[in-house]
């Protein structure tokens, strides 16, 4: 059984299931996702889609329905009694569902650590608690659990095998109908509805101010799965910018980039992989941001800096994040050729530091020892 509460954890807990059929063909997968988790073939239980929010005032929103997804889910534990539950990601929610999996005797494995290196170390002992093992997607998360002498396995990150492209990039830009000659720019605004809403109306207007001073810029826009048609066209449709999207293929868009605009996420460290230059751009609701800033003890918020352990790349949080900050920052990696340099250096480093992938593998690996 899987739990995953976001587009990523769709994704990881899908391909994690197409490893695992490798192995055990018939083997069966139930729970809760979306999209990607259904076309593996695992049998949906709950939509997660109504549930995918990140922040404090955003849950409290949503509580009534999370709370009886959680329901729902643990019900169908005690029903269905799974050999393994495996949750993905999705911290708060699926901590109480392991909980709850531990007091019925059912075995967890957890995938994709809390970020306790950021917030909250604390909660170490609370995971260890409640799973039977914790698989983490960073090297450097294995010694807060193992000074806890916790069960704790690195499996690699799984972006490093999925980020691949279907096409070379000359075959990507003539399908997106783009030109090799003049600069091409990414804009993506996320995968949750909020993140839509907050940033893609700021990022148009960047679109904006960076044509005003490179009016031959192109610019292209990968959608999220998760993300409905209508929503994408609502800020379109106001734009004075021509903006290319493109469905399921974000990584060939990713490599037409010369520069991207990105919501903070899973994605900034996709496009780490590709060494495109990048700024990275947050909101929050106020009060989730000032819980934040009390809370959180790293000095980043984006991947590819947290991993590096300094400022590679910029990041816009909050009041920040705005059109003109924005443009300004691509215009700077678009016409200062040395700058691009360093960055897709930087980025570099981090790539190599995510190691040779195999993430999805490694997970179906450990979750069979665990069945066994």
């Amino acid at each position: 059984m899987f739990s995953a509460g976001e587009s990523s954890g769709d994704r990881h807990a899908a391909n994690m299931f197409l490893e695992l059929k490798q192995s055990l063909p018939n083997i069966q997968g139930m729970g809760m996702g979306s999209t990607k988790m259904a076309e593996a073939g695992i049998k949906l239980t709950y939509d997660s889609t109504a549930i995918a929010v990140i922040g404090i005032v955003e849950v409290i929103k949503h509580y009534p329905e999370i709370k009886r997804a959680l329901k729902l889910m643990q019900n169908t534990l005690i029903r269905e009694k799974p050999d393994l539950l495996v949750c993905v990601d999705y911290k708060e929610f699926n901590y109480n569902l392991a909980r709850f999996a531990k007091r019925h005797g059912i075995k967890v494995l957890f995938y994709v650590s809390p970020q306790i290196w950021a917030w909250r170390e604390g909660r170490v002992k609370q995971y260890g608690k409640a799973v039977d093992m914790m698989a983490v997607i960073f090297p450097f998360e294995t010694r807060y659990y193992e000074a806890e002498g916790i069960p704790v396995r690195y499996v690699g990150h799984p972006s490093v095998d999925k980020a691949i492209t279907k096409l070379t990039k000359s075959d990507a830009l003539q399908q997106f109908g783009l030109s090799g000659q003049q600069a091409v720019v990414g804009i993506l605004p996320g995968s949750r509805p909020n993140e839509i809403k907050r940033l893609l109306p700021v990022m148009l207007n960047a679109a904006e101010a960076i044509r005003q001073k490179l009016p031959s810029v192109q610019f292209i826009l990968p959608q999220a799965d998760s993300i409905a048609d209508s929503l994408i066209q609502t800020y379109l449709n106001k734009s004075a910018c021509h903006i290319t999207v493109v469905k399921h293929q974000p990584y060939d868009v990713m490599q037409c980039c010369d520069a991207i605009i990105t919501t903070s996420g899973t994605a900034t460290l996709e496009i780490a992989l590709f060494t495109v230059p990048m700024v990275i751009a947050y909101k929050l609701s106020p009060i989730t941001y000032l819980l934040g800033r009390l809370l959180v003890k790293t000095p980043f918020i984006g991947l590819p800096n947290i991993i590096a352990g300094k400022a590679i790349v910029k990041e816009l949080i909050q009041h920040h994040a705005n059109a003109q900050a924005m443009a300004a920052e691509i215009l700077h990696i678009l016409e200062n050729p040395d700058y691009a340099k360093t960055m897709r250096q930087n980025l570099l480093q981090v790539k190599l530091a995510l190691g040779e992938g195999g993430g999805s593998k490694n997970i179906a690996r450990l979750a069979l020892e665990m069945l066994a």
